[in-house]
């Protein structure tokens, strides 16, 4: 007796057709899963089993053979358990309902209930472009699954409710489809909260208008990480594209908050220094999304970043560069998305008082000078703004006055995105940090003072190919932040002083 039953597959960020095929013939009793099972797979036998017998059916005493196909793709986790639990019953005549349209995906319980799985979202999508009518899905999953039109999603809790709606006992609700933003708490934080440091929020201001990286050196305590956590504040909304992208990556990662349709807030990654290059790019015997592609269409503060191992950091050259990372194993190659804004933060030396006026730096050239080698020339040009970040005096501390706010920074921001976007229109481009050389040579009209100023700084400085574009680039953002339609003397000066900190810590 044989029988087939429809499935999904997770292979990096894509999810794939797998058809879970189900023979039982004669013989010694045994049981057999095959198609390149990771050992999550092979133990679905026995949840299989003890699920069978604990909801009432009846396991085939017979020999067993299921096959995951493709064959040749390995397949990894727990997801195949209900459509092995499905193939086995359809086989054995225990189901005779048609399944020919119908998907299921879900880990099991040895009493048969559904728990919550990874990767449902883009699984449920490619299912309905697989053409499938409907597929049955964990309840702990609902909410992601239920962004999906075009297909059925119904979310279940157990087996025994699955066998229900299939032979019409008792139907199943399909899940609610709703992607109206769920309600958001506000931000515990807010550039209110940062007294002074104003040349440091312009950078910031104007990082997160373009989406230009940052790196910001200044001795311990000067706000350098207050900062960098109030930069999502500032940031405009994610676009439905941008959401449906992000809560792909984060389903499939299993970092999806419960209860959450879609991830609506740009994310803020944070990773530790420690952290090594695989878990940064995305690694594993079949790939898996890193910290950089978590940060997509958000941000990525790193902080002391010197301490980051080099692999580490120079991993971030390619995301940097293209917006991707690509991850090569035996199992095959993986492209993640890695569009994100990065925030370092640095102190300049070691002791972390070198140009601090008020403190004595005790560090030797050579110690200094090895402490900034650890950041390359490469890596270096490629973060689009340099920012030095002083001490606060008392008087600004103290201070009662209050400061500018997110939400006001923010809407020029949006300002300026939306120019952004209108010009743009029909590419792919979304801000002004990711034009291609083209583009920034038809949408940088400079004036003529404003190239003379870049011509003479070009040679005084020894800015390389890609610095100048990026100066050009921060000098659109600067002008769009300004309303004006062509760049102007102080919008390039004001984007040449952002290029500038290298000759004052690295020419030591």
């Amino acid at each position: 007796m044989y029988s087939k039953v429809n499935s999904l597959g997770i292979f990096g960020l894509d999810a794939f057709g797998v058809e879970v095929e189900a023979d039982l013939s004669s013989g010694l009793p045994r049981f057999d899963i095959v198609g390149l099972p990771d050992a999550a797979v092979k133990e679905s036998r026995e949840r299989v089993r003890s699920a069978i017998k604990n909801c009432g059916f009846d396991f085939p005493v017979s020999r067993i053979t299921v096959n995951i196909a493709p064959a040749d793709v390995k397949k990894e986790g727990s997801v195949y358990d209900l459509p092995v639990f499905i193939a086995i019953l359809k086989a054995s005549k225990q189901i005779k309902a048609d399944l020919s349209q119908i998907a299921f995906i879900g880990e099991l319980s040895l009493d048969g209930e559904l728990r919550s799985s990874n990767g449902i979202l883009p699984m449920v999508i490619k299912a309905k472009e697989c053409g499938f009518k409907s597929v049955f899905i964990p309840k702990g999953n609902e909410f992601e699954g239920s962004v999906v039109e075009g297909i059925d999603v119904f979310p279940a809790e157990s087996t025994k409710e699955i066998i229900s709606h299939l032979s019409k006992d008792k139907m199943i609700a399909p899940a609610y489809r709703s992607v109206e933003q769920d309600e958001e708490e506000p931000f515990s934080v807010d550039f209110s909260d940062v007294k002074g440091q104003q040349s440091a929020k312009r950078a910031l201001e104007i990082s997160a208008a373009g989406g230009h990286n940052c790196l910001m050196i200044g001795p311990p305590g000067t706000g350098k990480s207050m900062l960098a956590k109030r930069l999502p504040t500032i940031l405009p909304e994610m676009t439905f594209d941008e959401q449906m992208e992000t809560t792909k990556i984060y389903s499939i990662a299993g970092e999806l908050k419960n209860g959450k349709r879609l991830v609506f807030r740009r994310p803020f990654r944070s990773p530790h220094h420690t952290i090594s290059a695989q878990a940064l790019t995305g690694g594993g015997t079949i790939p898996h999304p890193g910290e950089i592609s978590l940060a997509h269409h958000g941000v990525m503060f790193m902080d002391e970043f010197p301490e980051f191992d080099r692999r580490s950091k120079e991993a971030l050259r390619q995301p940097l560069e293209d917006g991707i990372v690509n991850v090569v194993r035996t199992s095959g190659t993986v492209c993640f998305p890695s569009e994100f804004i990065l925030v370092a933060a640095m102190n300049p030396c070691p002791c972390g008082n070198f140009g601090n006026p008020k403190k004595e730096c005790k560090c030797s050239d050579s110690a200094k000078r090895r402490y900034m080698d650890k950041i390359s020339g490469p890596l270096l040009d490629r973060i689009d703004l340099h920012i030095e970040v002083q001490n606060v005096d008392y008087e600004q501390l103290s201070s009662k006055g209050k400061e500018e706010t997110s939400e006001v920074i923010r809407k020029r921001v949006n300002e300026a995105r939306m120019k952004q976007r209108l010009r743009f229109v029909g590419t792919n481009v979304t801000c002004n940090a990711k034009m291609t050389p083209k583009m920034t040579k038809d949408f940088c009209v400079l004036s003529k003072e404003a190239s003379e100023l870049l011509k003479l700084s070009f040679d005084r400085m020894g800015l390389s190919a890609r610095a100048y574009d990026k100066i050009l680039r921060i000098s659109r953002t600067i002008a769009d932040l300004d309303n004006s339609e062509n760049i102007e003397l102080n919008h390039i000066a004001e984007a040449l002083q952002y290029r500038s900190l290298d000759r004052k810590y690295w020419d030591l």
